[in-house]
């Protein structure tokens, strides 16, 4: 398949998505766009519309080592909930510092939510924007609260 480009909105920023078929390979927060779409289930993941990317896939939890370790441990993380760096060090197998690095090494934000890992007092960081991180989880926090209201699953919402 083609390597396809381009952008959708988050607030100010623009979510720039680099895809081929299912698999993302990089996804970046950044202020200006570029042309192209990107996956609808992305857009709509953002809207608050969807709770799940799937069929979207991300290389980085097939790595091996540590940060293969790491990532699976975020990406198991279910979606409106929180983890620690400590937590994911733990299931990792690793350092909280550790944790922290291949975070902001995280090429598929969303895919690999590191979003959800927060610090025990605290958000923590985000790149670019802090901002980000915390719209992300006020997004998922309001669909979580509809759904517990509503008395539906997740995957109902879909």
């Amino acid at each position: 398949m083609e390597v396809s480009e381009g952008s959708c909105r988050l607030g100010l920023w623009y979510v720039n998505v680099t895809w081929d078929g299912n698999i993302v390979h990089r996804i970046r927060f950044q202020r200006t766009g570029i042309p192209g779409p990107v996956p609808e289930v992305i857009t709509r993941y953002l809207t608050g519309k969807v709770t799940c990317l799937d069929p979207l896939v991300s290389h980085l939890p097939d790595q091996p080592g540590t940060y293969g370790r790491i990532y699976k441990a975020v990406q198991a993380i279910p979606y409106g909930s929180v983890q620690t760096y400590g937590e994911i060090a733990l299931k990792a197998d690793t350092s909280p510092r550790a944790v922290g690095l291949a975070m902001s090494r995280n090429t598929t934000p969303l895919l690999v939510p590191c979003h959800r890992v927060v610090a025990s007092k605290g958000l923590g960081g985000f790149t670019p924007d802090l901002w980000i991180k915390e719209e992300l989880l006020r997004i998922e926090a309001s669909v979580s609260k509809k759904m517990v209201q509503q008395n539906l699953s997740f995957r109902e919402q879909e």
